[in-house]
């Protein structure tokens, strides 16, 4: 057994439950079998692109939906009244719900399909008071630190 039950940390660890959740999503997801089969491609500096590969699958059988820096694709397949008989059952036909985990100020710009590829566009766009700065190096500052000093010492 390869894998750590990590419940009990929920109930003692305040504030590293999302801590516990990811070490455990991790786990999870290393045993899962990827259905369907996707790519990631880095498009430029700060954009992305996810292709899954969701051959008879139509538009409105698939749902795309982020919440809390989580990305689902989820498809669910129409039933079908007529039963179909097969002699060799080689393409995969099922329900499937993916999970991506996105990084920080990652979202996602559009959703394209295509021939049986869904196309997912993500951009990282940090807020301007996140992004480095320059600091103009000069000597106003330290006679206003030292004027602060002076006025606190009076």
């Amino acid at each position: 057994m390869r894998t750590y039950d990590l419940t009990p940390l929920y109930r003692t660890a305040i504030g590293f439950d999302r801590l516990a959740k990811m070490l455990n999503d991790g786990q999870r997801s290393e045993n899962e079998i990827s259905y369907p089969p996707y790519n990631i491609e880095l498009v430029d500096e700060n954009a992305y692109k996810i292709v899954m590969a969701i051959a008879g699958f139509q538009i409105n059988e698939l749902e795309i939906e982020t919440e809390h820096q989580t990305l689902r694709v989820t498809g669910r397949k129409a039933k079908k009244e007529q039963e179909t008989t097969f002699l060799h059952r080689g393409i995969a036909n099922r329900d499937f719900e993916h999970k991506f985990q996105l990084a920080d100020h990652v979202k996602v710009t559009g959703a394209n399909l295509e021939n049986g590829l869904l196309s997912i566009a993500l951009v990282r766009e940090i807020p301007e008071a996140l992004k480095p700065r320059k600091i103009e190096i000069g000597t106003q500052v330290q006679s206003n630190v030292s004027n602060f000093i002076e006025q606190k010492a009076a």
